[in-house]
């Protein structure tokens, strides 16, 4: 039941002077057709908002990444697939522009560097390096690329949608350019704009997710983080092993 008190202003709102029972017995003419047109001019106008609400969180996003000059965080990465099940945890660090370490503990020192120019990675025991042109990367790690420079999500993933999670949004998409290899790239953020967890859906059935926790933003770190120079008698090799 609504409370008399919530009456009361109904009616002051709605300009109601005479009582409620006058009012329901002398009801307004109707024009033809009327009902419709509110129906869908209400339509109309919740799609309106939804679609500014929807910029403001993804401009949320954008700012908080394209102010971040530095980030330290730890990360655990599960993929699933090909009949493999397999977690492993590190340290990322970013820095723009255009630089990326992905410093493993498990399996201790896997390492995944991007320098700028080059990505680079490598497992202890593997004989060769990997290595490939920055502009030419479409490891799963790459989308968290567009973090170092100017970021604008509109831009990043077609099929955009967003849906409201505990704490935050919930991002989907599926990034330029790797359309022919990912289903779907799964952002988490909070309510203030920062990337909590990336999934990745491959068409081929297998899934990577990052989540990321203890992270630190605009913090100093040397140059020398991105330098990378392969081990003595290990060969280096043009292209990247899969994540």
């Amino acid at each position: 039941m609504i409370r008399p008190l919530l009456w009361g202003a109904a009616i002051v709102l709605l300009g109601l002077s005479a009582p409620l029972a006058e009012a329901q017995s002398a009801p307004s003419a109707q024009v033809p057709g009327a009902p419709a047109i509110q129906a869908k001019d209400a339509i109309r106008a919740k799609d309106a908002i939804q679609a500014k609400d929807e910029d403001a969180i993804l401009k949320q996003v954008d700012l908080h990444y394209n102010h971040l000059a530095s980030l330290r965080t730890q990360f655990t990465e599960r993929y699933t697939g090909l009949g493999i099940d397999r977690t492993e945890t590190g340290t990322l660090l970013l820095k723009k522009p255009g630089r990326m370490r992905w410093d493993y503990t498990t399996p201790a020192g896997k390492l995944f560097v991007l320098d700028g120019k080059y990505a680079w990675s490598y497992t202890p025991g593997d004989a060769q390096v990997g290595r490939m042109p920055a502009k030419r990367v479409d490891d799963l790690r790459s989308p968290l690329r567009f973090l170092l420079g100017h970021t604008q999500l509109k831009k990043e993933l077609d099929r955009l949608s967003i849906t409201p999670e505990p704490g935050g949004y919930r991002i989907a998409g599926i990034p330029k350019g790797l359309g022919e290899r990912v289903k779907e790239l799964v952002l988490d953020t909070s309510a203030d704009g920062r990337i909590t967890k990336i999934r990745l859906e491959e068409l081929d059935g297998a899934s990577t997710e990052f989540t990321f926790d203890r992270s630190e933003e605009n913090i100093a770190i040397p140059e020398t983080e991105f330098r990378y120079s392969p081990p003595a008698g290990v060969a280096v090799v043009e292209g990247l092993p899969p994540v």
